[in-house]
């Protein structure tokens, strides 16, 4: 499915990430020994080897987790490039700590990073029964379509919370955003609204009210906030979400390039 799927920017963006990691962590190798008809395992690092049930060898044995991650990932996503483009990578899909914030109070304001990501309680809202019809990785969805959803950011390897409980500016209670996604290679979170009542005059209502209040909040439509349907004319396609994702976090990624540029430049 993420072959079909993923946009070249956003492929781009998670190859350089790769990249820019391993270049970032230092070279770890794992060695087993056999000693005594017994396999040993010792880990080095900079020239030093340390046992694994060691303080140093611990941490050392999760930088050799992670570097793995990495390459396992690296090599799947430079497949999927080779066999899908053509060329070098755009050079702009730089990945980048990305700072957008979210106003929760008049005077108060979050980064929506991966600290507030981790703050987020899943699957919080328990105001509206849900049906049992969905059901994805322990959690059941409102509908096919957000199972769908669900499913596609799990393929995509998108961290995301569902229905978690947010407090916004200008909203008395909290609300329950559909999907709230962390980018990894920004550092930066976005709200996902999926609007699948069909033919409902109150339910495009609440549409237009949810629209004010994330741009009350300081939140930008379509690049803080993506908003997807499911109407009888246009029914819901996962590559409509694809290609919304990607506009995302491609305006995200020059957006606030840009900005480091002409702050750079100011000063």
């Amino acid at each position: 499915m993420i072959d079909n799927n993923i946009p070249k920017e956003y492929l781009a963006l998670k190859i350089n990430y790769c990249r820019q990691q391993l270049n970032q962590l230092p070279d770890v190798k794992l060695h087993v020994h056999t000693v005594n008809g017994l396999s040993v395992k010792r880990i080095s690092i900079a020239n030093r080897r340390f046992n694994l049930d060691s303080k140093n060898g611990k941490q050392a044995y999760k930088i050799w987790i992670r570097r793995e991650q990495l390459e396992r990932e690296l090599d799947l996503y430079e497949t999927i490039w080779r066999c899908n483009f053509k060329g070098d990578l755009l050079s702009e899909c730089e990945p980048h700590k990305v700072v957008r914030t979210l106003a929760i109070d008049t005077n108060k304001h979050v980064v929506m990073d991966k600290v507030w990501f981790d703050s987020l309680k899943n699957d919080a809202n328990t105001k509206h029964a849900k049906p049992t019809d969905y059901p994805f990785n322990g959690i059941y969805y409102r509908s096919a379509a957000e199972r769908d959803i669900a499913m596609f950011y799990t393929e995509m390897g998108i961290p995301f919370k569902y229905e978690p409980e947010v407090y916004i500016k200008g909203m008395v209670m909290p609300i329950y955003p559909d999907f709230v996604l962390y980018i990894e290679e920004l550092d930066n979170c976005k709200f996902h609204e999926h609007f699948g009542i069909k033919n409902s005059v109150n339910y495009l209502r609440t549409t237009s009210i949810k629209y004010g209040n994330y741009t009350n909040a300081g939140l930008i439509p379509e690049l803080d906030v993506l908003f997807t349907h499911d109407v009888e004319e246009i029914p819901f396609d996962i590559r409509y979400l694809s290609s919304k994702l990607n506009t995302a976090i491609y305006g995200t990624m020059i957006s606030t390039k840009q900005n480091e540029q002409h702050s750079w430049t100011a000063s």
